[in-house]
């Protein structure tokens, strides 16, 4: 097998053509809606405190500072945005934890004639996914961390900006392949190891990922592509690991 950025990075575009593959479909739609709706709720709520803030402010400025009701919600719609940017990821991964692997397995179906998991387990295969989703962020979290100390640290900093990168698109491959690997009944650890073994393969994957995640709107369907790409590379990029 070609293991080489290239190549995983294709395989996102391979997830955008499986997404609405019969018996696929239905696994992406039902965690978007939530997505969405989810999001859609929070920046409803924030506009109606934030209008409430400025109800409360404006009458107590000079009618010279009229302007400034325009300039504050500018802000404010720029800096929702922001945080809808950076907190869609980890949020989304969360919520749509629980789908990610029926929607991983019904890829392998497709690709492959069979699924590795079964949908009768479904409490299980949740609280699986959402330990799972747990794990992967305290690891990120810690790293994160180091990365953070390095960036505040002069000379050594001048490398940070790289070592994001890489850390975005390895964190963003092992965020996808722990799905169908998972579904193979692999531990954590055990991922780990296996995407090493690919390991400009897992980078070019993760990397495609990340630059999607910075398109606006686009950014929505970045789960379930990605979800589906990983599936995509791990049936024909990995070989058939055995749990354990």
């Amino acid at each position: 097998m070609i293991s080489n950025p290239f190549t995983g990075a294709g395989y996102l575009l391979r997830g955008l053509s499986l997404i609405g593959k019969p018996g696929v479909k239905r696994h992406v739609v039902f965690p978007l809606i939530i997505n969405i709706l989810i999001f859609a709720g929070l920046i409803w709520l924030l506009a109606a405190q934030f209008e409430i803030l400025l109800e409360w402010l404006m009458p107590t400025l000079p009618d010279w500072l009229a302007w400034l009701d325009s300039l504050l919600w500018f802000i404010f719609a720029i800096t929702t945005g922001i945080a809808v940017f950076f907190s869609f990821t980890v949020l989304a991964n969360l919520i749509g934890s629980p789908f990610n692997s029926f929607l991983s397995a019904a890829v392998e179906k497709n690709l492959t004639g069979h699924s590795p998991i079964s949908e009768v387990g479904v409490f299980e295969e949740t609280v699986k996914a959402l330990t799972g989703e747990v794990k992967k962020m305290l690891l990120f979290a810690g790293i994160a961390i180091v990365l953070l100390i390095i960036t505040l640290i002069p000379v050594i900093n001048l490398v940070a900006p790289v070592l994001w990168v890489i850390f975005s698109a390895w964190m963003l491959s092992i965020e996808y392949l722990d799905y169908p690997l998972g579904n193979q009944g692999l531990s954590f650890p055990d991922i780990r190891r296996v995407i090493r073994q690919k390991r400009f393969l897992s980078l070019g994957f993760g990397g495609a990922v990340m630059l999607a995640t910075l398109i606006p709107v686009l950014n929505f369907l970045v789960m379930p592509v990605a979800v589906a790409g990983a599936t995509a590379l791990r049936v024909e990029q990995f070989k058939r690991h055995p749990a354990g």
